[in-house]
């Protein structure tokens, strides 16, 4: 079964009722629209989310599971970007509210279990709060995961935005979207005190509070020059099989039965 078959949006009002269930499981991608230097399109977040989302909904199908593709919401939480041209954002509180408002909509038409794909790092703390708001208030049962950033080897840590593996997998995904012309004028840039810091920095002890310009006048945070097709392929492979393998567990998963 293709994933268009697999549609939440294409559905008929009176099909949701035989179509959705308790043991039917509603991926939800979730983007951006922000600057990821001359290179990547604002869409990218947007682009890699619904990317995901819909090889995870299709595979998963395909192996005998229940799923459904909601719409990709691709204006959130951005306003680290927002000194850059272009960028689109939402108020914490408007993009929390939009969460609850989606968690309402859903438990009224029967959904009982909901899988947020995040493409956006900016949005991950929030949206885990969501997660627990959507349990409480809806009795849903909610899960998230994001896209993980996976630093090059030029990259000191740092590639977590427009760098190496998001270039890469865009190039894998959307290739005409990609300048790779305009990339190689970047190169990698890290922010000297946080890439030659112990405890203060991405991944490590002490998280920080950061605008994408604190580290290049472009907003990248990391180095794309190095980026290919044959790596974004092997990244958004790992990726997709990752949660694909984790669907079974996701639509049995009871904390109150552990």
């Amino acid at each position: 079964m293709s994933t268009a078959s697999r549609r939440w949006a294409d559905l008929s009002t009176a099909e949701v009722p035989t179509a959705v269930g308790p043991g039917s499981l509603v991926v939800l991608p979730v983007g951006a629209v922000e600057p990821h230097g001359p290179h990547l399109p604002m869409s990218t977040d947007a682009v890699m989310a619904a990317a995901v989302a819909s090889a995870v909904v299709e595979r998963s199908v395909a192996a005998g599971h229940d799923l459904w593709l909601l719409p990709t919401l691709s204006v959130t939480k951005s306003d680290e970007h927002s000194a850059l041209p272009g960028t689109l954002w939402l108020n914490a509180s408007t993009l929390f509210a939009t969460m609850v408002d989606l968690g309402r909509s859903l438990a009224a038409s029967g959904v009982r279990r909901l899988l947020i794909v995040n493409g956006h790092g900016g949005n991950s703390a929030l949206l885990e709060v969501a997660l627990r708001e959507l349990r409480r208030r809806f009795d849903l049962r909610t899960f998230l995961v994001s896209s993980p950033p996976t630093p090059g080897e030029t990259e000191f840590g740092m590639g977590i935005h427009a760098g190496w593996s998001e270039t890469s997998m865009m190039l894998h995904v959307a290739p005409e979207l990609v300048s790779m012309d305009a990339a190689a004028e970047l190169g990698p840039k890290p922010a000297a005190a946080v890439a030659s810091g112990s405890h203060v920095g991405f991944g490590r002890t002490v998280k920080f509070g950061w605008l994408s310009t604190d580290f290049d006048a472009s907003g990248v945070v990391g180095d794309p020059t190095g980026a290919t097709a044959e790596a974004g392929e092997r990244l958004f492979e790992d990726y997709v099989t990752s949660v694909v393998d984790a669907v079974p567990e996701i639509l049995t998963f009871n904390p109150g039965a552990l």
